[in-house]
């Protein structure tokens, strides 16, 4: 969450003229509910079910894309299988330090399900520690990782367009 996957996702896709898909998009269209109202609605236990089935549709759709998953996608159910065992997917986890995750995330919380009750910075800092410790098991599985701090978009954009195509 908030390292940039959805801006970097569309930037290597305007690059390489490859069509784009965010995940959250892809289960809006298919729920027709936003992802703060389902998780409102039905809980985050329901959401990842529905966001294995979609990515798991998208998978075997076998299009050349480039999709930007949500940062829990790979850490639940069979996900991250999913992701791993097809050999036409290519993973990339975007890794940034806590101090440039929890800054990023503080302005613009209220958009975000998992965040939008904390209070503090110092409490979105433990939440934020929190869960990059638990998912660091999966995000180091991707078939890239690269270190995003002190790189602009650009940067980014070039490096991983590089490294993927």
């Amino acid at each position: 969450m908030g390292s940039g996957k959805s801006t970097l996702a569309k930037a290597i896709s305007n690059v390489t003229d490859i069509p784009f898909y965010d995940l959250d998009d892809l289960i809006v269209k298919d729920t027709d509910i936003s992802i703060s109202d389902f998780f409102k609605k039905h809980g985050e236990i329901a959401f990842r079910k529905k966001e294995t089935e979609v990515l798991k549709a998208l998978i075997e759709s076998n299009e050349r894309c480039v999709v930007a998953l949500g940062g829990g996608t790979p850490c639940y159910a069979n996900n991250l299988s999913l992701i791993k065992d097809s050999n036409s997917v290519t993973s990339v986890y975007l890794k940034l330090s806590l101090d440039a995750l929890v800054n990023r995330l503080w302005g613009n919380k209220i958009n975000r399900p998992l965040i939008s009750h904390i209070e503090s910075k110092q409490e979105l800092n433990d939440f934020v520690r929190k869960h990059l410790f638990e998912r660091s098991f999966y995000y180091n599985q991707a078939d890239v990782i690269l270190g995003c701090d002190a790189k602009t978009e650009s940067e980014l954009t070039k490096e991983i367009s590089t490294e993927l195509f």
